[in-house]
This record gives structure tokens, sequence and C-alpha cells, in this order.
């Protein structure tokens, strides 16, 4: 039986996607069942900064990432911050698809107002306790207020927890404190839920795979290439943050979930996964290679080498990414601009915040 249609629904979908997480992800997963076909526009550098100002990571960075979200059929490079019937029609997209928050240009525009006047412009919800701009404020202050709240984990460090992104007080619905709540229902919604075959070679890696980057994105890519399903093992928060010290992970497990699912190459992931890679494991999952990047690895809380198993099985591999990304960079990046990206995120909620209220004020008007 053909899956074949003969007058595929294109979608388009545009955005900045910077520091691109499960929250864009869902939006991009969400559009594309909208219709059959998903092309996504993204934005130049000089676009955000004149619009919202500078993004953490660089246009070409974002364009991998977002070709990478297993949603995605086609990238289109540059597209314009106002979205227009020229580029809907020159890309064949029948409509297109944002989520319910607000978009605005430097001068306070709607950027989706020619596509919603000619009625070819479809919402979809966004998920709620993620944002860009609410990463961002975790890494300017490093705060373990994201941590995942349990008996072992991490109580919240109240003394910097104002910036934005962690400020309770924070009204806009969008740029406020994260709060996301995990369930099952949204991890199957990412989740591929298929099973190896008999025939497959199964590649098993694992970290922590912390603010999802394109280091993370060209290790998979090489590993994926050592076999034909790909597993990779998620660490706890408190193992996480007992080898890389610090506030580290500034994404908690549920969230790095999530990002880690939405990549093409990723067929199944291990919630919780043990530091030391087990006999018990490797034969639960019928591994047949582990693989690990050129980064040092830290031996476990026992002295031991934690790929001792797969290494004594002759079933392990270095890989070699190319990319010198890592999630210290990222943050490197974030605090060494501190001072642009905490402007950026109060004068994102402050124009947020004028519009909410502009629409309070006319929704009374009408009554």
């Amino acid at each position: 039986m053909s899956n074949k249609v003969d007058n595929p629904v294109r979608v388009w979908c545009d955005g900045c996607f910077d520091m691109v997480h499960f929250g864009h992800a869902n939006s991009l997963r969400q559009a594309k069942a909208l219709g059959h076909y998903l092309v996504v526009g993204i934005h130049t550098d000089e676009e955000i900064t004149k619009h919202k100002g500078p993004p953490v990571f660089t246009e070409q960075e974002r364009y991998k990432m977002v070709k990478a979200i297993k949603w995605v059929d086609e990238v289109v490079e540059g597209a314009p911050y106002v979205t227009n019937l020229e580029t809907l029609n020159q890309h064949n997209c029948d409509f297109c698809v944002h989520g319910d928050d607000i978009t605005v240009t430097a001068d306070g525009v709607d950027t989706y107002h020619l596509v919603k006047k000619a009625n070819r412009y479809k919402e979809v919800k966004r998920t709620e306790g993620i944002s860009t701009t609410d990463v961002v404020g975790r890494m300017l202050f490093m705060t373990r207020q994201h941590f995942y709240k349990g008996d072992k984990e991490y109580t919240v460090e109240k003394e910097h927890s104002s910036v934005m992104g962690q400020d309770k007080a924070a009204r806009s619905p969008w740029t406020g404190c994260s709060q996301f709540l995990p369930t099952t229902k949204k991890i199957i919604q990412f989740s591929e839920g298929t099973e190896p075959k008999p025939t497959d070679r199964v590649v098993y890696v694992a970290g922590a795979f912390d603010i999802f980057h394109v280091g993370h994105l060209d290790f998979l890519e090489k590993a994926h290439q050592y076999g034909d399903f790909l597993i990779v093992g998620l660490h706890t928060d408190p193992i996480v943050n007992q080898y890389k010290g610090l506030n580290y992970p500034i994404m908690n497990l549920h969230e790095r979930v999530l990002s880690v699912l939405a990549c093409k190459y990723v067929s199944e992931v291990v919630i919780g996964a043990p530091y030391s890679v087990t006999s018990d494991l490797m034969k639960h999952f019928n591994v047949d290679v582990v693989c690990h990047g050129k980064t040092p690895v830290k031996m476990d809380i026992n002295g031991e080498d934690p790929y001792a198993i797969p290494k004594a099985m002759n079933k392990f591999v270095i890989v070699d990414s190319e990319n010198s990304m890592t999630t210290e960079k990222i943050v490197d990046r974030i605090i060494r601009n501190r001072l642009e990206f905490e402007a950026r995120n109060f004068k994102k909620e402050a124009k947020e915040m004028a519009i909410i209220k502009e629409m309070e004020k006319v929704k009374l008007e009408s009554c």
C-alpha cells in the first residue's frame, strides 16, 4: 500500500529557533500534523539582532539544528522576519503555522499580520514552561530552580533567582518562570515507538546532552553511522551534577529527554541511565556497539571506568564528531555577553506585557 498523497498539504513555519529546545520541536511536530510536508524558514542573525537582540547561536548553527528535527522536511535559510504571502507562494505552502504566543518586530508590529489577514494562518498550542528567554535566564545566574524537585534532588538557591525566566513575579505567560510539567503523553508524542528489527545493529551512547546543541548533533549523527538503531542513555540530574559540578545540568532530565527524542538520528532514549554501562544494559538492549566522544571520561564514584564492560566485550568505539562545541562553551557565550542578553530578555517581556495590556483594554471596551 502506497503512502503517497496526490495533493500534499505544504505547511510553512518560521522563526529564530535560537537554542533549539523541545518547545520548538513540539511546535514543529504540531505544525507537521496539520499537513504532509513541513517547510521551516529561519531568520538571519542580522534580522534577529535588529528586532529582538543578539541570538545565542549563529545562523549556520541554527540552520543545522532545525534540519535535524525529525518532523522537518525542508529548511529555508534567511527567511523574512515578517511572514508574507510572497514567501508562502514561493515555497508552495498552503498556510503558515505559529504558536499561540506573541511575536512582534522592533516597532511592535505583529509579524504574522499579513498571512492572518489573508486567512493563511493557523495556530498551535505553545509548550508551557519553556522558552529560549527562560533558558538564557537560567544560565545568566545558573540557579538550581530549574531542577526537578524530588527527595534526593536539589533545593532552590534563592539569592540569584530574580533574573528573567527565574523570577516568580515575571508576568508574561511566555517569558516567565519555567514550570514545565512532564507527562507520559508528551513523551509518547515525541517517541517513534519502534523496536529494533532482528537484523538491526544497535548503537548505545550515554551522557547529559544538556542544552542540546550542534556538538551533540554532530556526535549523534556520527554514532548513528555505526548501526541502524541508536539508543541514547540520559543520566539523572544528580549524576550529571556529580561529574560536571557547578549548577549543571541546566535542563532537567525530563526536558533533556524530549530534546534528544526530537533528533532524527535517535531511535530510543533510556531515562535515567546508569553512569556505568552494565552487562545487564548491554544484554537488555542487545547492544552491538557503545560510542563515546573524544571528551575525557570521568571515572565512576567507585573509581572504575564506566565503559569497562563494553571495552572488555570489544564493543566500544571513540567517535570524533569534529565539532568542539560544548554546553560549557554555550554558557560562556551567555556570561561573556551577559548585559546584552539581560537587556534582550527584559525588553522582550516589556513588549509582551504592553501587547497583553492593549489586548485586555480592547476586550474590556468590547464588552
